[in-house]
Protein backbone atom coordinates (compact mmCIF):
# COMPACT_ATOMS: atom_id res chain seq x y z
CA UNK A 1 0.00 0.00 0.00
CA UNK A 2 2.82 1.82 0.77
CA UNK A 3 4.22 1.63 -2.86
CA UNK A 4 1.21 2.54 -4.20
CA UNK A 5 0.65 5.55 -2.52
CA UNK A 6 4.37 7.21 -3.62
CA UNK A 7 3.48 6.28 -6.84
CA UNK A 8 0.22 8.00 -7.00
CA UNK A 9 2.08 10.72 -5.18
CA UNK A 10 4.64 10.59 -8.23
CA UNK A 11 2.35 10.86 -10.72
CA UNK A 12 -0.22 13.76 -9.03
CA UNK A 13 3.68 15.70 -8.83
CA UNK A 14 4.68 15.05 -12.52
CA UNK A 15 0.79 16.09 -13.91
CA UNK A 16 0.68 19.16 -12.05
CA UNK A 17 4.76 19.99 -13.37
CA UNK A 18 3.83 19.10 -16.23
CA UNK A 19 1.13 21.27 -16.03
CA UNK A 20 2.53 24.36 -14.69
CA UNK A 21 5.63 24.18 -16.90
CA UNK A 22 4.40 21.92 -19.67
CA UNK A 23 0.80 22.70 -20.52
CA UNK A 24 0.55 20.63 -24.24
CA UNK A 25 2.76 17.67 -22.67
CA UNK A 26 0.13 17.79 -19.90
CA UNK A 27 -3.46 17.98 -22.24
CA UNK A 28 -1.68 15.11 -24.14
CA UNK A 29 -0.90 12.96 -21.48
CA UNK A 30 -3.35 13.25 -18.48
CA UNK A 31 -5.73 16.59 -19.65
CA UNK A 32 -7.37 15.17 -22.78
CA UNK A 33 -8.49 11.86 -20.66
CA UNK A 34 -10.09 13.89 -17.71
CA UNK A 35 -11.67 17.12 -20.06
CA UNK A 36 -13.30 14.02 -22.39
CA UNK A 37 -15.03 12.58 -19.52
CA UNK A 38 -16.27 15.51 -17.84
CA UNK A 39 -17.33 16.70 -21.00
CA UNK A 40 -19.67 13.19 -21.44
CA UNK A 41 -20.72 13.17 -17.93
CA UNK A 42 -22.09 16.81 -17.41
CA UNK A 43 -22.91 17.25 -20.96
CA UNK A 44 -27.10 16.87 -20.36
CA UNK A 45 -26.49 18.97 -17.11
CA UNK A 46 -24.32 22.08 -18.39
CA UNK A 47 -26.30 22.30 -21.21
CA UNK A 48 -30.13 22.34 -19.58
CA UNK A 49 -28.26 24.92 -17.42
CA UNK A 50 -26.91 27.19 -20.30
CA UNK A 51 -30.42 27.08 -21.39
CA UNK A 52 -29.51 24.58 -25.04
CA UNK A 53 -32.19 22.18 -24.75
CA UNK A 54 -35.99 21.95 -25.70
CA UNK A 55 -39.07 20.87 -24.44
CA UNK A 56 -40.06 17.09 -25.52
CA UNK A 57 -42.54 17.54 -28.34
CA UNK A 58 -45.81 16.74 -28.41
CA UNK A 59 -46.08 13.27 -29.63
CA UNK A 60 -43.17 12.39 -26.82
CA UNK A 61 -45.97 13.90 -23.97
CA UNK A 62 -48.76 11.88 -25.90
CA UNK A 63 -47.12 8.88 -25.27
CA UNK A 64 -45.80 9.11 -22.06
CA UNK A 65 -49.70 10.07 -21.04
CA UNK A 66 -50.85 7.18 -22.84
CA UNK A 67 -48.65 4.69 -21.50
CA UNK A 68 -48.88 5.94 -17.74
CA UNK A 69 -44.87 7.00 -17.89
CA UNK A 70 -42.91 9.73 -16.74
CA UNK A 71 -43.00 13.02 -18.67
CA UNK A 72 -39.75 13.28 -20.70
CA UNK A 73 -36.81 15.54 -20.25
CA UNK A 74 -35.81 18.42 -22.56
CA UNK A 75 -33.19 17.27 -24.90
CA UNK A 76 -30.14 18.53 -25.83
CA UNK A 77 -28.43 18.92 -28.68
CA UNK A 78 -27.57 15.26 -30.22
CA UNK A 79 -23.72 14.99 -30.31
CA UNK A 80 -22.81 13.28 -34.04
CA UNK A 81 -19.12 13.33 -33.33
CA UNK A 82 -17.00 13.60 -30.63
CA UNK A 83 -13.25 14.16 -31.17
CA UNK A 84 -10.08 14.82 -29.27
CA UNK A 85 -7.04 16.70 -30.41
CA UNK A 86 -3.43 18.02 -29.55
CA UNK A 87 -4.80 21.45 -27.77
CA UNK A 88 -8.66 20.44 -27.09
CA UNK A 89 -12.04 19.04 -28.00
CA UNK A 90 -14.21 18.99 -30.64
CA UNK A 91 -17.68 18.27 -30.59
CA UNK A 92 -19.92 18.16 -33.55
CA UNK A 93 -23.49 19.06 -32.63
CA UNK A 94 -27.42 18.24 -34.02
CA UNK A 95 -29.27 21.08 -33.41
CA UNK A 96 -32.90 20.22 -32.06
CA UNK A 97 -36.05 21.92 -33.73
CA UNK A 98 -36.06 25.54 -32.60
CA UNK A 99 -32.51 26.30 -31.83
CA UNK A 100 -29.96 28.12 -33.76
CA UNK A 101 -26.25 28.49 -34.36
CA UNK A 102 -26.62 31.87 -32.37
CA UNK A 103 -27.55 30.07 -29.32
CA UNK A 104 -24.54 28.07 -29.53
CA UNK A 105 -22.26 30.82 -29.59
CA UNK A 106 -24.17 32.85 -27.25
CA UNK A 107 -22.85 30.16 -24.64
CA UNK A 108 -19.89 29.48 -25.29
CA UNK A 109 -18.93 31.41 -22.41
CA UNK A 110 -20.74 29.48 -20.02
CA UNK A 111 -19.64 26.40 -21.67
CA UNK A 112 -16.19 26.95 -20.96
CA UNK A 113 -16.54 27.39 -17.11
CA UNK A 114 -18.99 24.49 -17.03
CA UNK A 115 -16.39 22.51 -18.78
CA UNK A 116 -13.63 23.81 -17.00
CA UNK A 117 -11.57 24.48 -20.11
CA UNK A 118 -9.77 27.17 -21.47
CA UNK A 119 -11.60 28.24 -24.42
CA UNK A 120 -14.93 27.68 -26.46
CA UNK A 121 -15.54 28.91 -29.95
CA UNK A 122 -18.73 27.13 -32.48
CA UNK A 123 -18.89 27.74 -35.91
CA UNK A 124 -22.18 26.93 -38.26
CA UNK A 125 -20.98 23.94 -40.05
CA UNK A 126 -24.24 23.44 -42.17
CA UNK A 127 -28.34 24.05 -41.48
CA UNK A 128 -28.40 22.26 -38.09
CA UNK A 129 -25.06 21.20 -37.23
CA UNK A 130 -22.57 23.16 -35.14
CA UNK A 131 -19.37 22.11 -34.49
CA UNK A 132 -17.61 23.58 -30.90
CA UNK A 133 -13.97 23.91 -30.61
CA UNK A 134 -12.48 23.37 -26.56
CA UNK A 135 -8.97 24.40 -25.92
CA UNK A 136 -7.41 22.98 -23.21
CA UNK A 137 -4.48 25.31 -22.31
CA UNK A 138 -3.49 28.58 -23.63
CA UNK A 139 -1.98 27.57 -27.35
CA UNK A 140 -1.07 30.94 -28.07
CA UNK A 141 1.38 31.76 -24.95
CA UNK A 142 3.80 29.76 -26.38
CA UNK A 143 3.03 28.62 -30.46
CA UNK A 144 3.45 25.36 -31.57
CA UNK A 145 2.55 24.64 -35.18
CA UNK A 146 1.79 20.99 -35.80
CA UNK A 147 3.71 19.18 -37.86
CA UNK A 148 1.05 18.59 -40.60
CA UNK A 149 -0.55 21.08 -42.54
CA UNK A 150 -2.92 21.12 -45.18
CA UNK A 151 0.06 23.13 -48.63
CA UNK A 152 -2.06 23.90 -51.32
CA UNK A 153 -0.26 26.00 -53.86
CA UNK A 154 -0.32 29.58 -52.64
CA UNK A 155 -1.60 28.69 -49.68
CA UNK A 156 0.86 29.34 -46.15
CA UNK A 157 0.34 28.38 -42.64
CA UNK A 158 0.93 31.47 -40.98
CA UNK A 159 -0.07 31.66 -37.33
CA UNK A 160 -2.19 29.40 -35.12
CA UNK A 161 -5.81 30.62 -34.17
CA UNK A 162 -6.86 30.30 -30.22
CA UNK A 163 -9.31 27.07 -31.08
CA UNK A 164 -6.05 25.33 -31.60
CA UNK A 165 -6.48 25.43 -35.81
CA UNK A 166 -4.14 26.68 -38.31
CA UNK A 167 -4.48 30.18 -39.60
CA UNK A 168 -3.89 29.79 -43.60
CA UNK A 169 -2.82 33.01 -45.32
CA UNK A 170 -4.56 31.57 -49.09
CA UNK A 171 -4.21 33.76 -52.12
CA UNK A 172 -6.68 32.00 -54.43
CA UNK A 173 -9.60 32.63 -51.41
CA UNK A 174 -8.29 36.09 -50.20
CA UNK A 175 -6.14 37.79 -53.29
CA UNK A 176 -5.01 40.81 -51.23
CA UNK A 177 -4.63 41.54 -47.30
CA UNK A 178 -4.26 44.55 -45.22
CA UNK A 179 -1.62 43.97 -42.08
CA UNK A 180 -1.55 46.89 -39.58
CA UNK A 181 0.57 46.57 -36.43
CA UNK A 182 2.27 49.36 -33.75
CA UNK A 183 6.35 49.43 -33.50
CA UNK A 184 7.42 45.79 -31.63
CA UNK A 185 3.99 44.75 -32.09
CA UNK A 186 5.27 41.43 -34.14
CA UNK A 187 4.19 42.65 -37.19
CA UNK A 188 7.52 41.80 -38.78
CA UNK A 189 7.47 38.21 -37.38
CA UNK A 190 4.32 37.46 -39.14
CA UNK A 191 5.45 38.94 -42.24
CA UNK A 192 8.95 36.49 -42.16
CA UNK A 193 6.65 33.86 -41.44
CA UNK A 194 4.84 34.72 -44.77
CA UNK A 195 8.26 34.77 -46.80
CA UNK A 196 9.50 31.73 -45.32
CA UNK A 197 6.07 30.15 -46.32
CA UNK A 198 6.04 31.59 -49.66
CA UNK A 199 9.95 30.60 -50.24
CA UNK A 200 9.44 26.88 -50.99
CA UNK A 201 6.81 27.83 -53.68
CA UNK A 202 6.32 28.74 -57.39
CA UNK A 203 5.99 32.23 -57.05
CA UNK A 204 7.99 35.25 -57.38
CA UNK A 205 8.29 37.74 -54.92
CA UNK A 206 8.38 41.34 -54.90
CA UNK A 207 9.08 43.37 -51.97
CA UNK A 208 8.58 46.87 -51.30
CA UNK A 209 10.82 48.43 -48.19
CA UNK A 210 11.14 52.30 -47.79
CA UNK A 211 12.90 51.68 -45.34
CA UNK A 212 16.43 51.56 -47.04
CA UNK A 213 15.63 47.65 -47.18
CA UNK A 214 16.30 46.70 -43.60
CA UNK A 215 13.42 44.38 -43.65
CA UNK A 216 13.21 42.52 -46.36
CA UNK A 217 16.45 43.00 -48.32
CA UNK A 218 18.14 40.41 -45.73
CA UNK A 219 15.97 38.27 -48.01
CA UNK A 220 16.95 39.12 -51.12
CA UNK A 221 17.84 36.23 -52.75
CA UNK A 222 14.06 34.94 -53.01
CA UNK A 223 13.32 38.28 -53.80
CA UNK A 224 12.83 38.80 -57.62
CA UNK A 225 12.93 42.95 -57.42
CA UNK A 226 13.42 44.90 -54.33
CA UNK A 227 12.53 48.39 -53.82
CA UNK A 228 13.84 50.65 -51.19
CA UNK A 229 12.86 53.92 -51.83
CA UNK A 230 9.89 55.69 -53.22
CA UNK A 231 10.75 56.57 -57.03
CA UNK A 232 12.09 53.11 -57.12
CA UNK A 233 8.77 51.80 -55.83
CA UNK A 234 6.82 54.13 -58.48
CA UNK A 235 8.55 52.47 -61.13
CA UNK A 236 8.25 49.22 -59.76
CA UNK A 237 4.46 49.84 -59.33
CA UNK A 238 4.53 50.51 -63.04
CA UNK A 239 6.12 47.44 -64.57
CA UNK A 240 3.79 45.38 -62.46
CA UNK A 241 0.75 47.09 -63.94
CA UNK A 242 2.32 46.47 -67.75
CA UNK A 243 2.86 42.67 -66.57
CA UNK A 244 -0.72 42.67 -65.39
CA UNK A 245 -1.91 44.12 -68.56
CA UNK A 246 0.05 41.55 -70.74
CA UNK A 247 -0.94 38.54 -68.50
CA UNK A 248 -4.51 39.71 -69.56
CA UNK A 249 -3.61 39.26 -73.39
CA UNK A 250 -2.21 36.01 -72.96
CA UNK A 251 -5.41 34.71 -71.12
CA UNK A 252 -7.54 36.72 -73.70
CA UNK A 253 -5.62 34.95 -76.82
CA UNK A 254 -6.16 31.63 -75.11
CA UNK A 255 -9.75 31.58 -74.54
CA UNK A 256 -10.98 30.90 -78.26
CA UNK A 257 -13.96 30.50 -77.22
CA UNK A 258 -16.11 28.25 -79.32
CA UNK A 259 -19.77 25.84 -79.06
CA UNK A 260 -17.15 22.57 -79.09
CA UNK A 261 -15.12 23.77 -75.97
CA UNK A 262 -16.29 22.84 -72.49
CA UNK A 263 -16.91 25.58 -70.20
CA UNK A 264 -13.92 24.24 -67.67
CA UNK A 265 -12.15 24.68 -70.08
CA UNK A 266 -12.53 28.31 -70.90
CA UNK A 267 -9.80 30.47 -69.60
CA UNK A 268 -10.67 33.43 -66.82
CA UNK A 269 -7.42 34.02 -64.89
CA UNK A 270 -4.07 32.60 -64.83
CA UNK A 271 -5.40 29.45 -63.39
CA UNK A 272 -7.19 28.43 -66.41
CA UNK A 273 -4.46 28.35 -68.34
CA UNK A 274 -2.53 25.04 -69.35
CA UNK A 275 0.69 24.42 -67.05
CA UNK A 276 2.98 25.58 -69.97
CA UNK A 277 1.38 28.45 -70.42
CA UNK A 278 0.51 29.58 -66.91
CA UNK A 279 2.50 32.71 -65.89
CA UNK A 280 4.31 32.85 -62.64
CA UNK A 281 2.40 34.57 -59.46
CA UNK A 282 3.65 37.13 -58.04
CA UNK A 283 2.76 38.36 -54.21
CA UNK A 284 3.79 42.17 -53.53
CA UNK A 285 4.52 43.14 -50.02
CA UNK A 286 4.58 46.20 -49.26
CA UNK A 287 6.57 46.68 -45.73
CA UNK A 288 4.97 50.56 -44.80
CA UNK A 289 2.77 51.87 -46.90
CA UNK A 290 2.42 55.28 -45.29
CA UNK A 291 5.83 55.94 -46.36
CA UNK A 292 4.59 55.88 -49.77
CA UNK A 293 1.58 58.14 -49.51
CA UNK A 294 3.42 60.54 -47.57
CA UNK A 295 4.27 64.09 -49.67
CA UNK A 296 6.35 67.00 -48.91
CA UNK A 297 6.09 68.57 -52.48
CA UNK A 298 4.44 69.41 -55.29
CA UNK A 299 7.00 66.62 -57.12
CA UNK A 300 6.22 64.47 -54.32
CA UNK A 301 2.81 64.60 -54.48
CA UNK A 302 2.47 63.79 -58.14
CA UNK A 303 4.79 60.69 -57.40
CA UNK A 304 2.41 59.71 -54.20
CA UNK A 305 -0.64 59.81 -56.52
CA UNK A 306 1.12 57.61 -59.30
CA UNK A 307 2.06 54.87 -56.28
CA UNK A 308 -1.59 55.21 -55.32
CA UNK A 309 -3.17 54.31 -58.19
CA UNK A 310 -1.06 51.86 -59.58
CA UNK A 311 -1.76 49.79 -56.00
CA UNK A 312 -5.13 50.32 -56.99
CA UNK A 313 -5.37 49.21 -59.79
CA UNK A 314 -3.37 45.96 -58.79
CA UNK A 315 -5.93 45.45 -56.21
CA UNK A 316 -8.58 45.75 -58.32
CA UNK A 317 -7.35 44.14 -61.77
CA UNK A 318 -4.21 41.61 -60.22
CA UNK A 319 -5.69 38.76 -58.80
CA UNK A 320 -6.70 37.00 -62.12
CA UNK A 321 -3.48 38.28 -64.01
CA UNK A 322 -1.77 36.32 -60.59
CA UNK A 323 -0.56 39.40 -58.88
CA UNK A 324 -1.55 39.31 -55.44
CA UNK A 325 -0.46 42.37 -52.56
CA UNK A 326 0.20 42.23 -48.97
CA UNK A 327 -0.36 45.78 -47.67
CA UNK A 328 1.74 46.36 -44.62
CA UNK A 329 1.78 49.09 -41.81
CA UNK A 330 2.07 50.57 -38.74
CA UNK A 331 -0.85 53.53 -39.65
CA UNK A 332 -3.33 53.13 -42.21
CA UNK A 333 -5.93 55.98 -42.63
CA UNK A 334 -8.06 58.47 -44.62
CA UNK A 335 -5.29 61.03 -43.50
CA UNK A 336 -3.21 59.35 -45.99
CA UNK A 337 -4.91 60.98 -48.58
CA UNK A 338 -6.83 60.63 -51.68
CA UNK A 339 -6.87 57.11 -52.91
CA UNK A 340 -6.42 55.22 -49.41
CA UNK A 341 -10.09 54.21 -48.65
CA UNK A 342 -10.64 52.87 -52.21
CA UNK A 343 -7.35 50.78 -51.58
CA UNK A 344 -8.77 49.64 -48.44
CA UNK A 345 -12.02 48.47 -50.19
CA UNK A 346 -10.02 46.29 -52.46
CA UNK A 347 -8.11 44.40 -49.09
CA UNK A 348 -10.24 41.54 -47.86
CA UNK A 349 -8.10 40.24 -45.96
CA UNK A 350 -7.77 42.11 -42.06
CA UNK A 351 -4.84 41.39 -39.64
CA UNK A 352 -4.05 43.99 -36.65
CA UNK A 353 -1.67 43.62 -33.83
CA UNK A 354 -1.40 45.80 -31.19
CA UNK A 355 -2.12 49.47 -32.93
CA UNK A 356 -1.94 52.63 -30.75
CA UNK A 357 -4.94 53.99 -31.93
CA UNK A 358 -9.09 53.31 -32.49
CA UNK A 359 -9.06 54.95 -36.03
CA UNK A 360 -6.31 52.10 -37.28
CA UNK A 361 -8.56 49.22 -35.54
CA UNK A 362 -11.62 51.03 -36.99
CA UNK A 363 -9.66 51.43 -40.74
CA UNK A 364 -9.17 47.67 -40.48
CA UNK A 365 -12.50 45.61 -38.76
CA UNK A 366 -14.74 49.00 -38.88
CA UNK A 367 -16.85 47.32 -41.82
CA UNK A 368 -16.28 44.09 -40.48
CA UNK A 369 -17.35 43.93 -36.81
CA UNK A 370 -17.26 46.09 -33.99
CA UNK A 371 -15.93 42.78 -31.89
CA UNK A 372 -13.03 42.62 -33.93
CA UNK A 373 -12.41 46.15 -33.23
CA UNK A 374 -12.96 46.16 -29.69
CA UNK A 375 -10.23 42.28 -29.39
CA UNK A 376 -7.67 44.57 -31.82
CA UNK A 377 -7.56 47.51 -29.04
CA UNK A 378 -7.22 44.80 -26.02
CA UNK A 379 -4.15 43.25 -27.10
CA UNK A 380 -1.46 43.68 -24.10
CA UNK A 381 2.02 45.16 -24.99
CA UNK A 382 3.87 42.38 -23.38
CA UNK A 383 1.93 40.08 -26.20
CA UNK A 384 3.89 40.55 -29.38
CA UNK A 385 2.72 38.70 -32.01
CA UNK A 386 -0.94 38.65 -31.13
CA UNK A 387 -3.29 39.69 -34.01
CA UNK A 388 -6.73 39.88 -34.58
CA UNK A 389 -7.60 38.14 -38.24
CA UNK A 390 -10.54 38.84 -39.93
CA UNK A 391 -12.03 39.19 -43.54
CA UNK A 392 -15.07 40.70 -45.36
CA UNK A 393 -17.31 37.95 -44.09
CA UNK A 394 -17.04 39.04 -40.95
CA UNK A 395 -15.61 36.32 -38.85
CA UNK A 396 -12.70 36.87 -37.22
CA UNK A 397 -10.14 35.18 -35.04
CA UNK A 398 -7.18 35.72 -32.41
CA UNK A 399 -3.60 34.16 -34.21
CA UNK A 400 -0.22 33.97 -33.06
CA UNK A 401 2.68 33.76 -35.59
CA UNK A 402 4.98 31.34 -34.02
CA UNK A 403 8.82 33.29 -33.43
CA UNK A 404 10.76 33.19 -36.90
CA UNK A 405 13.90 35.09 -36.06
CA UNK A 406 15.53 37.28 -39.27
CA UNK A 407 18.47 34.35 -39.44
CA UNK A 408 15.84 31.73 -39.71
CA UNK A 409 13.94 33.32 -42.46
CA UNK A 410 17.23 34.22 -44.15
CA UNK A 411 18.66 31.06 -44.43
CA UNK A 412 15.11 29.16 -45.73
CA UNK A 413 14.91 32.22 -48.88
CA UNK A 414 18.24 31.13 -49.26
CA UNK A 415 17.88 27.20 -49.40
CA UNK A 416 15.16 28.00 -51.88
CA UNK A 417 16.89 30.96 -54.05
CA UNK A 418 17.12 28.57 -57.34
CA UNK A 419 13.48 28.92 -57.17
CA UNK A 420 13.20 32.78 -57.44
CA UNK A 421 11.69 33.29 -61.35
CA UNK A 422 13.65 35.93 -63.33
CA UNK A 423 10.90 37.70 -64.99
CA UNK A 424 11.56 40.42 -67.58
CA UNK A 425 9.53 43.20 -66.76
CA UNK A 426 10.57 43.32 -63.40
CA UNK A 427 14.72 43.00 -64.39
CA UNK A 428 15.83 46.02 -63.64
CA UNK A 429 14.47 45.66 -60.25
CA UNK A 430 16.37 42.58 -59.50
CA UNK A 431 18.05 43.00 -56.20
CA UNK A 432 21.97 42.99 -56.35
CA UNK A 433 23.54 40.17 -54.35
CA UNK A 434 26.58 40.23 -52.32
CA UNK A 435 28.87 37.92 -52.82
CA UNK A 436 29.35 35.32 -49.73
CA UNK A 437 33.01 35.52 -49.70
CA UNK A 438 32.91 39.33 -49.86
CA UNK A 439 34.06 40.58 -46.19
CA UNK A 440 31.49 42.71 -44.29
CA UNK A 441 32.05 46.66 -44.13
CA UNK A 442 32.60 47.45 -40.12
CA UNK A 443 30.73 50.36 -39.42
CA UNK A 444 32.99 51.69 -36.66
CA UNK A 445 35.34 54.47 -36.18
CA UNK A 446 37.63 52.07 -36.15
CA UNK A 447 37.26 50.44 -38.72
CA UNK A 448 40.73 49.77 -41.21
CA UNK A 449 41.22 51.82 -44.32
CA UNK A 450 41.50 49.55 -47.19
CA UNK A 451 43.91 50.88 -49.65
Amino acid sequence: MTGFTVALGLVVAAAGLLRWRRPAWYWLTFGVTFAALRVLFRYASVMDACGLTVPPSRWRLALARVTNRPMPESRPPRILRFRPTRTGLVLRLGLRPGQDAFDVAAASHRLRHSFSMYGVTSREVRSGVVEVRMTGYDVLKRVQMPTKVDTRPMRVPVALREDGSVHYRDYRAVPHALTLGATESGKSVYQRNLVAGLAPMDVALVGIDCKQGVELFPLARRFTALADNPDTAADLLDALVSRMEGVYRLIRAEQRITAALPDAEIAADIWDLPDHLRPVPVVVLVDEVAELALFASKDEEKRRDRIITALVRLAQLGRAAGIYLEICGQRFGSELGKGITMLRAQLTGRTAHRVNDETSANMAFGDISPDAVLAAIQIPAELRGLAVAGDSTGGWHRIRAPHTSLRQAVNTCNRHADRTPDLPELAPFRPELTSPSEAPVPLSKTAPVTA
